[in-house]
């Protein structure tokens, strides 16, 4: 968790084992850059059903906007949590199976109508944009979080046109030389 008061935490970061650690520390690290308050919880749909239902129960009345959910291997945990809050709940397959996540991403993405989860790709891609989701969900009322989420989005296209020059340059000294 953040140096921040337990009180002040905005985003829950749920995953189904410390295995999953791996992935969900792409999240772990996008919701750090942008000073989100977080907290980091193992529970599981199968293995730990009362704890997982009890922090699901809960999180509106602890003050937790957005909650984050890795698991992997068929797991259900995003749907279980979903299921028991009226929190936004984003779902991370984790690619953890023989299947390389395919179970995982069946099982987060094909919720029944009326329980929704927002699934994101599998594996750390999924879990940066997971963090990066729950951001412009915070930032629709915390406007110095928006500047920040403007300044990353800015970044990143300052970051192609400096690849494009870059490319550029190289081909036009290819082309003089060859």
């Amino acid at each position: 968790m953040k140096d921040k008061a337990k009180d002040d935490v905005q985003v829950s970061v749920v995953m189904g084992s410390d295995s999953d650690l791996p992935v969900m520390e792409e999240a772990i690290r996008t919701l750090t850059a942008f000073d989100v308050p977080h907290e980091i919880l193992i529970a599981s749909a199968h293995r730990s059903p009362e704890r997982t239902s009890t922090f699901a129960k809960n999180a509106l009345q602890r003050g937790i906007k957005v909650i984050i959910v890795g698991a992997g291997a068929a797991a259900h945990l995003a749907g279980s949590i979903a299921s028991q809050t009226l929190l936004p709940v984003i779902g991370i397959p984790v690619d953890g199976s023989p299947v390389g996540g395919l179970d995982a991403l069946l099982s987060t993405v094909q919720m029944p109508g009326g329980i929704p989860v927002a699934t994101m790709a599998i594996g750390k891609a999924g879990a940066r944009n997971a963090a990066l989701m729950a951001v412009r969900i915070l930032a629709l009322g915390d406007e110095e979080l928006r500047r920040k989420l403007q300044t990353y989005v800015d970044d990143m296209a300052r970051e192609v046109e400096k690849k494009q020059t870059a490319l550029e340059e190289r081909l036009n000294r290819e082309k003089q030389e060859g």
